[in-house]
């Protein structure tokens, strides 16, 4: 049973108003009340815990509530537009002040638009959260190919270049000429590539994830925070980089049990936060296990697991982003996965106008600290408006 979304034709914009049968979550229900669980690991160092998982996953089962996710990405306003071929999914909340800046917002794996629903309200209405009317956003934020409620692609070619041609479409056709555009994880590689691209009216960039290599004369001068993000990086390489490798290599074979196991797609997303997020190894102490399961909901509902993974087998070996001349402002959260330092990244952006190094944060930098992320962003394009 798979999910059915409106499929628009030419350049029409669809509203979506998500209502998911009934018997899509009766299936879920029904498939972890007969989850066969493997043994307890034997070693804390294996990967989720067996209780972890349970506990997850009984919470899942027992009282999560998919409508209250429905209704309030509803709320915000959902689309669905062809383009390239694909119809792509993206959330729309424009701002009611004049002037305000478009804003374009891309996730990464294994995240989705999800991570922003703390931060779309202060974006768009600064005024109400405590901010200022010129620092108000329209803010577009689309789901990746083969993510979400978008289309999964058919057929190989989409990669970092093609989806960043396809976001600056978007843009033109909801009649925004000049916008600014940020992203971690696979966004900030989207959001490179469009800097890449550099099209008439982008004004500039923001990335929580920046990626950077040294200079072979760095290495007879590092500082301790340098030799401190090369040291967890390759640690990154040799212990935690597994998924990647199998999501790069052999994604159809993944998608097999992921698609077919609620917990298995769980539990491979619920990792991921464990291990990035600023937690000390528990994601609850920042992200509910609402916003959790919200967020795997957007990769079980729509059977998401082998489309999702393409995207590494597309671009991973061309994640490293390329340098670019547009105004850059950069966020370094201290768990992010690699924290460059700050001469590495200015030999890759010329125009940067941003760089700040924050006290607390990891990876799902707007999921987890939806202030820190938003003041990040104001600061950055303040500039450039």
């Amino acid at each position: 049973m798979m999910l059915q979304l409106p499929q628009p034709q030419g350049d029409e914009v669809l509203p979506l108003d998500l209502d998911v049968p009934q018997a899509l979550l009766d299936d879920l229900a029904e498939r972890l009340r007969r989850t066969r669980w493997p043994e307890r690991e034997t070693d804390v160092r294996q990967g989720v815990s067996l209780g972890v998982a349970q506990e997850v996953c009984a919470y899942w089962a027992q009282h999560y509530d998919w409508r209250r996710c429905e209704a309030m990405l509803n709320g915000f306003g959902q689309f669905r537009t062809a383009i390239d071929g694909l119809a792509i999914h993206f959330l729309h909340v424009r701002s009611a002040v004049p002037g305000a800046m478009p804003l374009l917002l891309t996730h990464g794996w294994p995240g989705s638009v999800i991570e922003f629903h703390k931060v779309i309200g202060p974006l768009t209405d600064p005024v109400r959260y405590g901010g200022k009317a010129e620092d108000a956003f329209h803010v577009i934020a689309p789901s990746l190919p083969g993510y979400g409620f978008s289309d999964r692609p058919a057929g190989p070619g989409w990669g970092l270049e093609r989806i960043a041609a396809a976001w600056v479409t978007l843009m033109r056709r909801l009649g925004y000429e000049d916008f600014v555009a940020q992203g971690g994880d696979w966004g900030a590689g989207v959001t490179n590539a469009i800097a890449t691209l550099n099209p008439p009216g982008l004004r500039g960039i923001h990335l929580n994830l920046v990626l950077a290599n040294l200079a072979p004369e760095d290495m007879a001068d590092l500082t301790v925070a340098e030799k401190n993000a090369l040291a967890a990086q390759k640690r990154y390489i040799k212990d935690g980089n597994a998924y990647a490798r199998q999501q790069m290599t052999r994604p159809q074979t993944l998608g097999y049990g992921l698609t077919d196991s609620p917990v298995g797609q769980a539990m491979w997303i619920y990792e991921k936060f464990a291990e990035w997020a600023d937690c000390d190894g528990d994601p609850r102490n920042v992200l509910s296990l609402d916003e959790m399961l919200d967020n795997i909901m957007l990769y079980w509902l729509p059977g998401n697991a082998a489309s999702s993974a393409r995207l590494y087998w597309e671009s991973f070996r061309k994640f490293a982003a390329n340098p670019v001349d547009v105004p850059v402002g950069c966020s370094i959260f201290p768990k992010e996965i690699f924290t460059p330092s700050r001469r590495w990244v200015e030999r890759k952006f010329s125009k940067l106008i941003h760089w700040n190094e924050l006290e607390k944060g990891g990876h799902f930098a707007a999921f987890e600290q939806p202030e820190l992320f938003v003041r990040e962003l104001r600061d950055t394009f303040r500039s450039v408006r």
